[in-house]
C-alpha cells in the first residue's frame, strides 16, 4: 500500500466529510489562482490523513472551511505548507527554495510580502 489513493471507496466518513467540504469551498470561492484546471481530482493521502484537490500539474489545493488554497512542497528540501507558512520559513529557506518561493509569489502577486 503506497498511502495514496483517488479511489472513493478507500475514504472513510471523516475523509467523506473532508471532501464536501472541499467541493463546497470550490463551489464558493473556485479553484486558488495558480492552480491549474486541468485533469483536477479528488485524493486522499491515508498516511498523513489529508484530502485534497490534485491536477495533471501534481499540484495540491487544500481547503480551509471556506475557501481552498495552494499547498507546496519545495524542491530542495522538502518543507511543505501554505503561502503563509513557507513565508514565515523564508529566512531559514535554502537559496534554491528563496528563488523557488520567490517566483510563486510573484505568480500570485505577492511578492512585496517576501522579507530578505
Amino acid at each position: 500500500m503506497n498511502g495514496y489513493t483517488e479511489n472513493l471507496a478507500d475514504f472513510g466518513y471523516r475523509e467523506q466529510d473532508e471532501a464536501k467540504e472541499i467541493f463546497a469551498a470550490w463551489k464558493k470561492n473556485g479553484l486558488p489562482q495558480d492552480f491549474e484546471n486541468d485533469g483536477v481530482r479528488l485524493a486522499f493521502n491515508m498516511n498523513s490523513g489529508y484530502v485534497f484537490l490534485t491536477n495533471n500539474e501534481y499540484q495540491v489545493a487544500m481547503s480551509d472551511g471556506d475557501a481552498l488554497y495552494s499547498f507546496y512542497t519545495s524542491p530542495y528540501e522538502g518543507i511543505e505548507g501554505s503561502f503563509e507558512d513557507l513565508l514565515d520559513e523564508y529566512k531559514d529557506m535554502h537559496e534554491e527554495d528563496k528563488q523557488w518561493f520567490k517566483d510563486i509569489a510573484e505568480n500570485i502577486g505577492r511578492e512585496k510580502e517576501i522579507k530578505q
